[in-house]
């Protein structure tokens, strides 16, 4: 049984660790400190706890942290990736290695999707590397749609079907 809930203040780090492992890196990656110290990158998780910031973990049945998922609200003049609007929070997910392909992240991702839009919000984004296909492929079967390109990266946007 996996029990999904909020992330509590003494979990950032595993936050920090999960954000390092989203990002598709797949040969010579820095290390987790270079790496979340990247300007480009810090801004996803400098001063985590800000009005527009939430994040869920996944705990197994043994109690152990496999999973993570948030979001962000980021301005114009201070984008993310995903960015589509100031409106639309910019999510982030990551399995642990040994929990992946056990459906963890779809169960992630449809209890934040549904937490956004019980919180007001109309659609949120992601951004996603178009080699990392299996993430492509479960984010179009949860209703992502492609939004444009930034950088080497997809934009896709979810929205709510009620708005």
């Amino acid at each position: 049984m996996l029990l999904i809930r909020n992330l509590e203040e003494n979990e950032h780090e595993f936050l920090l660790d999960m954000l390092y492992e989203s990002i598709h890196i797949p040969e010579n990656k820095p290390t987790r400190e270079e790496l979340l110290n990247f300007p480009h990158i810090r801004k996803y998780h400098e001063g985590w706890g800000r009005a527009g910031d939430r994040s869920l973990i996944a705990i197994d049945e043994e109690n152990q942290k496999v999973g993570a998922v948030w979001y962000r609200l980021f301005e114009e003049n201070n984008q993310g990736y995903g960015y589509v609007d100031h409106n639309t929070p910019e999510l982030g997910i990551a399995i642990v290695e040994n929990g992946r392909g056990k459906g963890i992240g779809t169960l992630l991702m449809k209890k934040i999707l549904q937490l956004a839009m019980a919180e007001g919000y109309k659609s949120i984004s992601l951004s996603v590397d178009p080699d990392n296909s299996d993430a492509v492929h479960i984010y179009n079967k949860l209703g992502f749609q492609e939004y444009g390109i930034s950088g080497t990266s997809i934009t896709m946007v979810y929205r709510d079907a009620e708005h």
